[in-house]
């Protein structure tokens, strides 16, 4: 049975990080990353009290155009030979509703640093067919890029912006129970 200090290990094959931007102010662009990895430790079902770690390899990004992913890996945005990751450590995780809760933590993106609110719902956990515990977790928050000097934009014709400030985060989590923990 989980406990509060219990440690789940994230599977990335059952995971992802995606994220949606406005492109030319009229249309959404989506995107991902392949590669993450974390922990949370503590009770799914009682998650205050508890922490979370991600960590997201930056070059993983896919926007399922190459020109756009090869841009947003150079030095205009997330310029992933120096900044390889993009890391999340909470503080902080308070409840909200049944299942519900707002996890604080430091994001940090390149090597900009900030606060963070994430909205996070517990999905449950069941036994898996290999006799191990998983649980989910889905997780939601919105943040300026500019906060993190991804500042690179364009002006475009028509007035505007070729690329928002506003980004949407959602991520999706399947972690395993470590069941012999160190």
């Amino acid at each position: 049975m989980p406990s509060q200090s219990s440690r789940w290990s994230v599977d990335p094959s059952h995971s992802s990080a995606e994220f949606s931007i406005r492109h030319l102010m009229i249309s959404t662009v989506r995107g991902r990353f392949g590669q993450l990895s974390g922990t949370i430790v503590g009770d799914p079902s009682n998650l205050t009290g508890g922490s979370a770690e991600l960590r997201i390899d930056a070059s993983s990004v896919d926007t399922r155009q190459s020109e756009r992913d090869a841009h947003l890996r150079s030095k205009d945005f997330f310029e992933v030979d120096q900044y390889p990751a993009l890391t999340f450590h909470s503080r902080e995780i308070r409840p909200i509703a049944k299942d519900k809760y707002e996890v604080i933590g430091d994001l940090t993106i390149r090597d900009v640093t900030r606060p963070v609110s994430v909205k996070v719902e517990s999905l449950g956990t069941t036994k898996d067919p290999w006799g191990g515990t998983r649980a989910g977790f889905s997780a939601e928050t919105r943040l300026n890029r500019k906060d993190y000097g991804l500042n690179w934009n364009q002006v475009i014709e028509a007035g505007g912006v070729l690329v928002g400030d506003e980004v949407r985060v959602q991520v999706e989590l399947e972690v395993v129970l470590d069941e012999n923990p160190t």
